[in-house]
């Protein structure tokens, strides 16, 4: 039993105790190349979240790692079989039930951990904030905490060498043989606008990618991506620390 996840703690631990942040893992369900399970991004925001909470709790943040979501934003991916696709405005009502609980037990503190790039919360956190006024509300997509470049060759940006690392070292039992994945080859926009992208539209899975991967993995070691997963918890366990002794929202700039 870990008493900072919900999931894994009972009402003997919870019931009095004040919680000052609640953290939302929140991934995806989507095909990662060959080699990759569905579920990498949403056991990847699970282990970020656990640790970085375990770490700031041991320095006094009292955050609590809710239940994780694994249905995200894939809407260019619905030809691919069963990648699971949930709306925006989907999103936004989960978000909205859930602000509801927790405002409900005082906790009014929430951190979204993002490791889907087809989420996207900012707008969905700027409507809830005029709902739940009481309630600080903050985003972290976990990988772009550090710069994957000072960490890979090819990082890549779909089930390339940075995310196969890091399942590689969360899960390694669910990860293929690397000789069994694709190369990830990805086939770009004709339009400089989309390819430089000042220009945005989604992307549509099945004409970019034959495999479903962006980014080469070959390269992918399960110690690369220790260091890179360490690296970030310990950053995001300081925002933890730092977000949990905000009294209010004023407090978040400088006097």
């Amino acid at each position: 039993m870990k008493a900072h996840i919900l999931q894994e703690t009972n009402w003997k631990d919870t019931e009095n105790k004040q919680y000052k942040v609640a953290i939302l893992p929140w991934g995806a369900t989507e095909a990662h190349n060959l080699h990759l399970p569905y579920g990498t991004d949403t056991i990847l925001a699970e282990r970020v979240a656990a640790d970085a909470a375990a770490i700031a709790n041991l320095k006094g943040a009292d955050s609590i790692v809710l239940p994780s979501i694994a249905y995200g934003v894939n809407s260019g991916q619905m030809e691919v079989k069963l990648c699971m696709n949930i709306n925006p405005s989907t999103q936004t009502a989960l978000l909205r039930d859930i602000l509801y609980v927790l405002e409900n037990h005082s906790i009014d503190k929430l951190i979204i951990l993002n490791a889907h790039g087809g989420n996207a919360f900012q707008p969905i956190i700027r409507e809830l904030s005029l709902e739940f006024p009481d309630t600080l509300m903050a985003a972290i997509n976990w990988w772009v905490v550090c710069k994957p470049e000072e960490f890979f060759d090819e990082p890549g940006d779909h089930a390339g060498e940075l995310e196969t690392s890091a399942m590689m070292a969360v899960s390694p039992e669910l990860v293929l043989p690397l000789n069994q994945a694709g190369k990830g080859k990805e086939k770009h926009f004709k339009i400089e606008g989309f390819r430089k992208k000042w220009a945005w539209t989604p992307r549509r899975w099945i004409y970019i990618s034959e495999d479903t991967g962006v980014g080469n993995p070959k390269k992918a070691s399960a110690e690369k991506g220790k260091v890179f997963i360490d690296a970030c918890t310990e950053k995001i366990a300081e925002f933890i620390l730092d977000f949990s002794k905000v009294k209010e929202e004023k407090d978040l700039y400088e006097k």
